[in-house]
């Protein structure tokens, strides 16, 4: 039996906005992410995915819901138990240009979770720093520069020894590779999986990148209008899409060969996104969708396993 990490249960995240608007970010979430996998989890921008990730790390406190991390709840903790547990839970972030401290020198920046929790003697950070630097490929000569003098690869990597020098179990990797030139995406991406395989991370890796998503993901979770609307395991996602929305979005994945890329039929989503502030009554893809019937209206807000651990939310299949 797979042993269970993280579990997101009914999780919601709610901004109350001026005029009592509300924007439902995240709503009901329930996914479950298991020791050393990495779960994909993809959308369109706006979507919530980011939103999840840092609902999840605690950035955000839930409007409602349970976040459990290896067996404890933490979305219930107080801030002085969060912060002794979450040691274990780190995030990387989107941009490398605006998530490092400028006027911090490198062994300042991935030496500060040290210093925050107090591992370790100032002569042993260093020794850590140095070794972080040489794990994800930098020399240990750059200890002593700041951010402003690395190339954005560069900067994800110093981001990522960050994150990994006070030895997490889980890490919520917020589109890393979205800022980067396409040449450097491939280099991180495959660093993240070596670091994987040397220390059996756990990875939530939030991306909008099919492609990519098909390369590291293990299982991929589908999210549209701050719903989970279609979750499977990476092969059986992207050979037998369920949802029409997931149908969509894989057919518009470029394909190498140049004959089956010639006769790929792309299937157009038609109409706008709805406001995120907006209430829609059933399913939140029914005013886009070309399958759309009456029954939509009453979709009930649940995934329905489908087989081989195959859960959709979708009328067709109840």
């Amino acid at each position: 039996m797979k042993e269970k990490i993280v579990e997101v249960k009914n999780l919601k995240k709610y901004f109350y906005l001026s005029g009592k608007r509300i924007l439902k970010a995240v709503n009901n979430i329930n996914i479950e992410i298991y020791k050393s996998e990495t779960f994909g989890l993809v959308g369109e921008s706006g979507c919530g995915k980011s939103t999840l990730g840092r609902t999840i790390k605690g950035i955000y406190k839930p409007t409602n819901g349970q976040v459990i991390f290896d067996g404890k709840d933490i979305s219930r903790m107080d801030k002085k138990d969060m912060r002794s547990f979450m040691l274990h839970m780190q995030m990387i972030f989107q941009d490398p240009y605006s998530s490092l401290n400028p006027r911090m020198m490198v062994k300042e920046l991935v030496s500060e979770g040290l210093e925050i929790h107090k591992i370790g003697t100032k002569k042993t950070q260093e020794q850590k720093v140095i070794e972080m630097l040489e794990l994800v490929g930098l020399t240990p000569e750059y200890i002593t520069r700041y951010p402003h003098e690395f190339s954005g690869g560069q900067r994800q990597r110093l981001a990522i020894a960050r994150a990994l020098a006070v030895g997490p179990k889980f890490i919520i990797c917020d589109e890393p590779i979205s800022a980067l030139d396409v040449s450097i995406q491939g280099q991180i991406v495959n660093l993240l999986k070596e670091l994987q395989n040397k220390f059996g991370l756990t990875y939530l890796f939030i991306a909008h990148d099919l492609s990519m998503i098909k390369y590291i993901s293990n299982r991929v979770g589908v999210m549209y209008m701050g719903k989970l609307v279609e979750l499977a395991e990476k092969k059986e996602l992207f050979e037998n899409p369920a949802h029409p929305y997931t149908q969509a979005l894989l057919s518009s994945i470029p394909i190498p060969d140049p004959r089956r890329e010639r006769k790929r039929k792309e299937i157009p989503i038609e109409g706008e996104i709805p406001s995120p502030m907006e209430t829609i009554a059933g399913c939140a893809f029914k005013t886009r969708c070309r399958f759309k019937k009456p029954i939509c209206d009453k979709m009930e807000d649940k995934l329905i396993n489908i087989g081989s651990d195959h859960f959709v939310m979708c009328t067709k299949y109840c």
